[in-house]
């Protein structure tokens, strides 16, 4: 029995062992099988890392050889005028976007939509503006809010157009921030808000007014400049500053035309010249790729003119003391020569006077000063005094706050900025015949609020050239630019827009609207307004009938315009015959019945009638001499 528990105990003993180790066994295949997966992880993740790392270094390279392409194509388009160069210039362009390249994909979905350098495609600029509103771009959101509002190459929706220009403002769009100002300024589905208006416009206008001291510096008055090179010894005022700010273009751009410049300029400050002077001093405080910055060579010439009594030159040098360039920083000198400068109405000095009252340099501060001065430099066309007096309504500053008057000046300012360059173009495509490519980028400027554009663009439509547009699209798309502008105080365009209700193009015909148009068209003095009263007066559509106010209207339209006396001989014909018919009882009709039918008879060609009326009357009047 006691072997017996013995054994039983050994075979325990080695049933534990052998589980034992058979677990140690399990443990270790476990471990190694752990091991291996593990392995196999780091050789996928080091794969991966690898992958990742490759495919950042390929996007990295991509993106460095896009930019790259995209300097070559801007650097082509800058300097080079062929056709041809242009092409190599945008298929580069093109590259680029292909990579990726942000900036790229901007200004070629720009050529695409503009029609620049290149056939127009609305289809692949949607696409690229949809792919870069989708990147957060702001040009893109823009571009997708322009294109809603007027449902070029997608469906018109102001409410879609509005979101995405909101998009495109917070994200510093300049142009969206435009766009929103003018629509809540004017109430363009959205409610009318001069508050809201005021902050979107004065964005612009900081930034516009920044560019225009820093490039422009202070734009003096304009003179003549003589088209003969021969007549430059004279002392004539021949020199205009619109002349030197093309040069200073074409500067800017590495063109050598700015050579020229200096060489007449000097020719003429030799020749004892003043304007030829002070325009020398004012090269040589610039700088140029042709004048090399010389305080001490500007100070020189503005002093021959200054003591010659030149006004720009005696600005001339109240800078130099101002700025302290040359010479010793004096407020008291500065002040002196902008004093005298600004007497003999020079806009740049006035301004100069104007910022040292605001600021208090050199005299003591007053802002009522400054806002007179401001105030006859902008007069004067001084844009930078433009934008002071904006600031000055917009704070209270020395005036009562007027937000109204605010986002006025404000608006004047944002409109001198390079946006409105596209009036040039848009005007050389239309001259070219490329209608759709002129039509859009007058459209642009419409819808930032140029009256000019909304006009231009209306007028386009209703030529019914446009093929980027459906028909039904046109006539309402042109009836709303038309008013917008009207509102804006043009005339023709109030004109235009009473016509379109009276006609029913893009809407119902409406003569009660039409009549109101017209009546606020005669304000401005515009015959043909006076014209169309009068014909509806005469016959009693969309106001009561009334015959002697038509004839005071026809008699005011023919002393207005001389154009307009042949209509107006023909329809008080037409009213003299109409009364005569009237008082003499003929055919034994009554006099009720005989106006209506004669006037249902002769309406539609009472013109040709009252033609052959005269006629006969001429051609009894010669038989009977």
């Amino acid at each position: 029995m006691k072997a017996l528990s013995v054994a039983l105990l050994l075979a325990l003993l080695a049933s534990v062992h052998k589980t034992e180790r058979s677990f140690e066994n399990q443990k270790e295949k476990n471990v190694s099988k752990q091991e291996a997966l593990n392995e196999s992880q780091l050789l996928t993740m080091q794969d991966t890392f690898s992958s990742q790392g490759e495919d950042l270094a390929r996007r990295k390279k991509n993106e460095e050889r896009g930019h790259q392409l995209y300097k070559m194509s801007n650097k082509i388009l800058k300097h080079s005028k062929s056709k041809k160069d242009k092409e190599e210039a945008y298929q580069l362009l093109t590259k680029a976007a292909d990579m990726g390249h942000l900036k790229a994909m901007e200004k070629l979905a720009a050529a695409l939509l503009f029609g620049y350098h290149g056939p127009q495609n609305i289809t692949a600029a949607v696409t690229l503006y949809e792919t870069l509103a989708e990147k957060g771009s702001h040009r893109g959101q823009t571009a997708l809010g322009f294109m809603f509002s007027y449902g070029i190459g997608m469906e018109y929706n102001q409410a879609k157009a509005l979101v995405y220009y909101t998009f495109g403002s917070l994200g510093g769009n300049l142009i969206s921030q435009m766009i929103l100002g003018y629509r809540y300024w004017v109430g363009i589905n959205v409610p009318r808000n001069c508050e809201a208006a005021l902050t979107n416009y004065r964005k612009v206008a900081f930034f516009i007014a920044d560019k225009l001291e820093k490039n422009e510096e202070m734009p003096v008055e304009k003179v003549r400049l003589m088209e003969k090179s021969e007549n430059l010894s004279s002392n004539n005022d021949f020199l205009d500053w619109d002349v030197h700010q093309f040069y200073k273009f074409l500067a800017e751009r590495g063109d050598t035309q700015i050579q020229k410049a200096f060489y007449y300029f000097l020719k003429a400050a030799k020749a004892g010249n003043t304007h030829g002077m002070a325009f020398l001093g004012k090269m040589f405080l610039e700088g140029s790729v042709a004048v090399t910055q010389s305080n001490a060579s500007a100070f020189k010439y503005f002093t021959m003119a200054a003591e010659k009594g030149n006004a720009v030159g005696l600005w001339g040098l109240g800078l130099l003391y101002y700025q302290g360039k040359g010479v010793p920083v004096n407020y008291t000198e500065a002040f002196k020569y902008f004093h005298i400068a600004a007497e003999k109405g020079l806009a740049d000095a006035q301004f100069q006077l104007g910022v040292m009252y605001h600021s208090g340099s050199g005299v003591r501060k007053d802002y009522k000063l400054a806002f007179k001065y401001f105030y006859l430099a902008s007069q004067n066309g001084q844009p930078i005094a433009v934008y002071y007096l904006a600031q000055m309504y917009a704070a209270g500053t020395g005036v009562f706050r007027s937000c109204p008057n605010a986002v006025e000046l404000y608006r004047n300012v944002c409109e001198l900025g390079s946006w409105s360059e596209k009036f040039l173009t848009a005007y050389f495509a239309y001259q070219d015949g490329n209608i759709d490519s002129s039509l859009i980028q007058y459209a642009l400027l419409a819808e930032m609020g140029y009256e000019v554009a909304q006009s231009n663009s209306a007028y386009i439509l209703e030529s019914e050239q446009v093929k980027i547009l459906s028909n039904d699209q046109m006539y309402p798309l042109a009836l709303l630019l038309w008013n917008r502008a009207a509102a804006q105080g043009n005339a023709f365009a109030r004109v235009k827009t009473g016509d379109y209700h009276f006609y029913g193009y893009g809407t119902k015909r409406d003569y009660v609207t039409a009549a109101i148009h017209y009546s606020l068209a005669v304000d401005h003095h515009i015959a043909q307004a006076m014209f169309n009263l009068a014909y509806m007066y005469e016959h009693g559509l969309g106001i009561p009938k009334d015959i002697h106010l038509a004839k005071r209207w026809y008699d005011l339209a023919a002393q207005t315009s001389p154009d307009a006396s042949i209509p107006v001989f023909l329809a008080r014909m037409k009213l003299e015959v109409k009364r005569l018919f009237s008082e003499i009882q003929l055919f034994k009709f009554t006099s009720s019945w005989k106006m209506s039918k004669l006037d249902t008879m002769l309406q539609p060609h009472w013109d040709l009638f009252a033609l052959v009326v005269i006629v006969i009357l001429l051609v009894l009047l010669i038989r009977n001499r």
